[in-house]
């Protein structure tokens, strides 16, 4: 199975955090640095989407229901019910974040990409995946304080606000300026996709410097992460599961269903990393370290599923109902 580059980015960078953390007036530069990455990744999502096309998603109500409620009420069960495992696989403060891990929102990239791969609903994934990192920046807080209740340092009505100007602020600036500036975003994908990735790299050098500058690493043992890598191999593996068979058994037709497994499924690095910052504060690091580590599991996972989907006999099959969902929202079998 090949290995995706940005993974080893991503561990490389957690690596010079580990050597070369970041410190006094150095740390304070790199977590406003990180502050502004963020936003500026959330401006170019708003302005990579078309608000014609979120609008037509609405009409697909089902499907978007259907992923929300795999994010926020299904995943959050199942983090409650690891709460089990402690202390004999997990410490409490890795079960904190493996239970931040499943409040989180949905991706939006990864999503639409495996999507694509597998011949699925496309356009679906691309709203869904939206709609989620939106909800995500009110609900993710709110289930935060809710569920971690006092592993949760900073959670407040300034914690609320502040995930809301740093996320939803920007998006909704990028979809205002997407009218002047959506034809330049389409132009170099490419080149603001690197800006994406760099970001969420800045992002986990902060959050891993500010652990090393804490002392907290200290807490975690080869054979805790090796529990935490088995618990969340077996978490993915039940949400792919109940997304695909789950989504079949509610009538939805096989492009829809790929939509609904790669957007239910799977967790924001993007959207997850900075909210850890505000509401876990000097703790981030170790709250973040779960999702760090599904990320990349759900990657690797991910891309062979999607390859595999794209062999399907189903895929290529003009009789299937939802084959034509792939280019237009709303059409296909997810209205029955």
């Amino acid at each position: 199975m090949p290995v995706d580059p940005y993974i080893l980015l991503l561990i490389g960078t957690v690596g010079l955090a580990a050597l070369l953390p970041a410190r006094g007036t150095g740390a304070d530069v790199a977590s406003g640095a990180s502050t502004l990455a963020i936003a500026f990744l959330f401006f170019l999502y708003g302005a990579r989407l078309s608000t014609r096309e979120a609008l037509d998603g609405l009409r697909h109500w089902r499907l978007h229901l259907t992923v929300l409620a795999c994010t926020f009420v299904v995943f959050p069960l199942l983090g409650l019910a690891a709460r089990g495992l402690v202390p004999a696989l997990l410490t409490d403060p890795l079960y904190q974040g493996l239970l931040f891990l499943t409040l989180v929102p949905s991706t939006v990239q990864s999503s639409i990409a495996f999507t694509s791969i597998a011949r699925g609903n496309v356009p679906a994934a691309i709203c869904a995946g939206s709609f989620s990192s939106l909800a995500g920046i009110v609900v993710t807080p709110l289930l935060a304080a809710a569920l971690l209740g006092g592993g949760v340092g900073g959670f407040s009505a300034d914690s609320l606000v502040r995930i809301v100007l740093q996320l939803l602020a920007p998006f909704v600036a990028g979809q205002v300026l997407r009218r002047w500036i959506g034809g330049f975003v389409a132009r170099h994908k490419k080149v603001l996709g690197l800006v994406d990735r760099g970001s969420i790299l800045l992002v986990v050098y902060t959050a891993f410097s500010e652990g090393m500058v804490q002392g907290i690493w200290h807490q975690v043992s080869a054979l805790r992460l090796a529990a935490l890598l088995a618990v969340e191999a077996v978490l993915l593996a039940v949400m792919l599961a109940l997304t695909w068979y789950g989504a079949r058994a509610l009538g939805f037709g096989r492009a829809d269903r790929v939509a609904i497994q790669f957007a239910g499924s799977k967790k924001s690095l993007a959207s997850g990393l900075p909210m850890a910052g505000v509401l876990f504060g000097a703790h981030a690091s170790l709250a973040v370290l779960p999702l760090m580590l599904f990320h990349q599991m759900q990657l690797m996972v991910c891309a062979v599923i999607a390859k595999r989907r794209a062999r399907d006999p189903e895929a290529r099959d003009p009789e299937d109902p939802a084959a034509g969902a792939r280019t237009a929202v709303g059409t296909g079998a997810g209205s029955g």
